[in-house]
């Protein structure tokens, strides 16, 4: 297994990747560290912890939302819409999220 390291949120990370895979590794590193910079810059959170959780829900709200057809299509043209769909996280569904990130976590960031 090859190993590339990446960058999310100014932070380093060194991954283990399978031959073969770095495009779509790389693809997916892009839209995590894109998903939590944006909740970063909402200035409502500064925990990297609670950032990555609200950034993971969002991504995988997205993918559910997906017609099957673009689950088909190439990981290129799945980021590509990734990257155009107008319904990326606004202030209000960030804030939504917050929201509901803080009523499952305790005061010390422990799910409850």
């Amino acid at each position: 297994m090859k190993q590339i390291e990446v960058s999310i949120m100014g932070q380093s990370y060194l991954l283990g990747c399978p031959e073969g895979g770095e495009e779509r590794l790389k693809e997916a590193v892009h839209q995590v560290d894109r998903e939590m910079c944006a909740i970063r810059d909402s200035g409502k959170l500064k925990a990297r912890e609670r950032i990555a959780v609200l950034a993971a829900l969002n991504l995988a709200y997205m993918l559910t939302e997906r017609p099957t057809e673009q689950a088909k299509s190439t990981p290129a043209k799945h980021a590509q819409a990734a990257n155009d769909d107008p319904a990326l996280p606004t202030a209000e569904y960030i804030d939504k999220l917050i929201n509901r990130l803080d009523q499952a976590l305790d005061s010390d960031g422990h799910l409850i």
